[in-house]
């Protein structure tokens, strides 16, 4: 018997919607396209869900186009950082972690602060809270009251205003377990451009390292203040939190330990 070629083709952004009631605004239920019909209707097929557990993702949590090809890839569920880090921390394997020990006891030896920087939101396409949260109790329980967060807004991945919820939920988090302060505020436009525009990246290190930008008393004074620009979580221009004499409450300075929490780049 002749064999025949087996071909896999990717059909990006071709999905399935179940509702009926949104049929009108699923271009490819209204174009009708005949070589999809004469497949579906000629050949075996299935649907596979691409979120979730089953891409090895957070429960409800929606896929990607990288998650989606690496278990297209594998032939089978490729448990994502996102989950093996949450693992991590709900077992105790996370506190015990050779890397981010050394990032806390560096700054517990040289007297210097330790800086956590990510994406803000709880979405789980670059990061989770919860490992934010992780890094907060391990400096607690290693005694470093020197712990600073640099704050990346979303609002591209999460709602466009869900920033100021986000903060206030961290900030409520970091009194909880007793340590970190929000340092910084600013867009993922900045601190995460991937479009090679470096004085995006310039203005987001500048903040962070000089102090040089927007300067706000609070997270939530940044983030409104960047709101009645008509500015969103994405685009809120990088902002130091002050203290009482106007200056920066942290900056990155040398000594001091940085993690950065995405797990996505």
């Amino acid at each position: 018997m002749r064999k025949r070629p087996c071909v896999m083709i990717i059909r990006d952004g071709w999905g399935y919607n179940p509702n009926p009631q949104e049929d009108a605004y699923n271009a490819i239920k209204v174009a009708k396209p005949p070589v999809d019909a004469m497949l579906m209707a000629n050949y075996p097929n299935c649907l596979v869900r691409t979120y979730g557990e089953d891409v090895g993702l957070p429960a409800g949590t929606m896929g990607n186009s990288e998650v989606g090809h690496q278990n297209i890839g594998a032939g089978r569920i490729v448990y994502q950082d996102s989950v093996r880090i949450t693992v991590a921390i709900r077992d105790g394997s996370f506190f015990e972690n050779e890397q981010l020990n050394k990032a806390v006891e560096h700054a517990l030896k040289n007297n210097s602060k330790l800086h956590l920087m990510g994406l803000c939101s709880d979405i789980g396409v670059h990061s989770l809270l919860e490992h934010l949260y992780g890094l907060l109790e391990l400096a607690k329980r290693k005694g470093l009251k020197k712990v600073y967060v640099h704050a990346f807004t979303d609002g591209r991945d999460s709602p466009p205003t869900s920033g100021a919820g986000y903060l206030a939920a961290i900030e409520k988090k970091m009194a909880e377990i007793g340590v970190g302060q929000i340092a910084s505020v600013m867009g993922r436009f900045y601190a995460m451009d991937r479009d090679k525009r470096w004085e995006r990246v310039q203005a987001a290190y500048e903040c962070m390292t000089s102090g040089i930008g927007n300067k706000a008393r609070s997270a939530a004074e940044a983030i409104k203040a960047s709101y009645e620009k008509n500015e969103t979580d994405e685009f809120i221009e990088p902002t130091n939190i002050v203290g009482e004499d106007g200056k920066p409450v942290a900056l990155v300075e040398d000594g001091d330990s940085v993690i950065f929490f995405n797990f996505r780049g």
